[in-house]
């Protein structure tokens, strides 16, 4: 193997591993390990920084995301995460965990139920519901929550590496 270069490797992870590993890289479940119901997830403090950071690479600047003045008269009354920003931890646990490093994101719906503010802790998972071995495709629920309350609800479905194509 020369130096720099990517290499993927394949490996089941217990689902036992939950919330020891929380908010750290698990690398990958290949298609040929992945089951019906099992499931991933992380926890993450949205803060202010992390809202200004998404307001700048997304060029989102709406002052309900970053101006208390203005989003205290608002249906919100108060400023709110970018709901992409949410979602984006969704992303965060497929590219990482479920299916993990090698995954490509097919598509994804989301339904916003509630705001995200800053400071909230937003616990984000995904589950399998679905599997096309023949395909490597996973149709994943998605949901985040916060104080136990859903925040966004989807469904994402994507295609899983394989073994096969080390």
């Amino acid at each position: 193997k020369k130096q720099g270069q990517l290499e993927l490797f394949c490996c089941p992870l217990n689902s036992s591993e939950g919330d020891m590993l929380d908010n750290l890289p698990r690398g990958t479940i290949c298609i040929e390990d992945i089951e019906m119901g099992m499931s991933r997830h992380l926890r993450k403090v949205v803060t202010d920084e992390d809202i200004e950071m998404f307001a700048q690479v997304s060029t989102d600047r709406n002052p309900v995301h970053l101006d208390d003045d203005y989003a205290r008269d608002t249906i919100f009354e108060g400023r709110i995460a970018h709901g992409m920003l949410t979602a984006g931890l969704i992303s965060a646990v497929i590219g990482e965990q479920l299916p993990g490093h090698g995954t490509v994101y097919m598509g994804q719906s989301l339904k916003f139920l509630a705001p995200v503010r800053p400071g909230d802790m937003v616990y984000a998972e995904v589950k399998v519901i679905d599997i096309d071995f023949a395909k490597r495709r996973v149709k994943l629920d998605c949901h985040c929550a916060v104080d136990g309350k859903k925040v966004l609800v989807g469904e994402a479905m994507v295609l899983a590496p394989s073994r096969k194509f080390d």
